[in-house]
């Protein structure tokens, strides 16, 4: 092991057997079970409930950082052994004493892992109780709704956009058919973002989800490439009120009684040739203009 050993501060154990179960939590990260809903590490007991138990991967030097910084309890750290001496300023100055630091050999990380970790470091965080939705439609400066969003590199670039453009005081609504964000890749596509930004999940959206932005007197934005909708470039910023940008799936975009239930509808001016923008980008467009940029 390395010689950072030697700081009293750090709470390295070296792991020498793959089948250590202090490190099982690591195993297989590249499955595809660690995506979907269905998940035994994300929801409790009833599958179809919206807990948010059990654990989430970190990884990377800035993601693991990120998480260090957050509200989220941090179960572990796994690092290999020739990453240790360039990750232990980090790790000693955000860590918490008692959290153990697993270190293994670099070989032995892959196999375990499942894939070539170039990175070299992950950390376990634990979920915690689920916010709740009110709170997060209440408390956001600029609120933004993910109805359907099926890809983890669309849900991760938006956390950042948002934490880019408006800052921690932004909220994420998501919907029950959208992507988790604590998904390892749309954790790393944030950089680290999802851990930083309040978000909530919500299975109502489709009964009563614009009305749940009405009673919190937000007003409701929706995307959407439509003729009859308002171009992005006559939207004075200054006139909404605790917007709420709802954004819908690549390819089918927001459902039609969505838009339809919406205050707004906003489309982006596009040359000819092409209808719409990829949902993260548009996204962040309108964040910007509604940020007075």
């Amino acid at each position: 092991m390395s010689t950072c050993a030697l700081d009293s501060t750090m709470n390295l154990v070296e792991v020498r057997e793959l089948d250590d179960p202090r490190i099982a939590p690591y195993a297989n990260q590249s499955d595809a079970w660690l995506k979907a809903r269905h998940n035994p590490e994300r929801v409790n007991d009833e599958p179809d409930a919206l807990t948010a138990s059990g654990r989430f991967m970190a990884e990377g030097i800035l993601v693991v950082e990120q998480l260090l910084a957050s509200d989220f309890e941090v179960e572990s750290i796994l690092v290999a052994s020739d990453r240790l001496d360039r990750v232990s300023d980090i790790l000693t100055r955000n860590a918490k004493p008692e959290t153990p630091i697993y270190v293994i050999a670099d070989a032995h990380m892959d196999t375990l892992v499942g894939f070539k970790i170039h990175r070299g470091l992950l950390a376990c965080g634990l979920r915690g109780s689920p916010r709740e939705p009110a709170k997060v439609i209440r408390d956001a400066s600029v609120l933004v709704v993910m109805e359907d969003l099926a890809n983890h590199d669309n849900v991760g670039g938006i956390f950042r956009s948002l934490a880019g453009l408006i800052g921690p005081d932004a909220g994420v609504l998501l919907n029950d058919r959208t992507c988790d964000p604590l998904y390892r890749k749309a954790i790393r596509v944030s950089m680290g973002q999802a851990m930083r930004i309040p978000f909530a999940e919500t299975d109502r959206w489709h009964v009563d989800g614009v009305e749940q932005l009405r009673t919190c007197e937000r007003t409701s934005i929706a995307l959407t490439p439509a003729a009859d909708a308002v171009d992005l470039r006559e939207l004075d910023p200054g006139s909404i009120e605790r917007p709420a940008i709802l954004v819908g799936a690549e390819g089918p975009g927001l459902r039609p009684a969505t838009i339809a239930n919406a205050d707004l509808k906003i489309r982006i001016p596009m040359r000819g040739g092409v209808d719409s923008l990829n949902v993260g980008v548009a996204t962040a467009i309108v964040l910007q203009h509604l940020a007075g940029g």
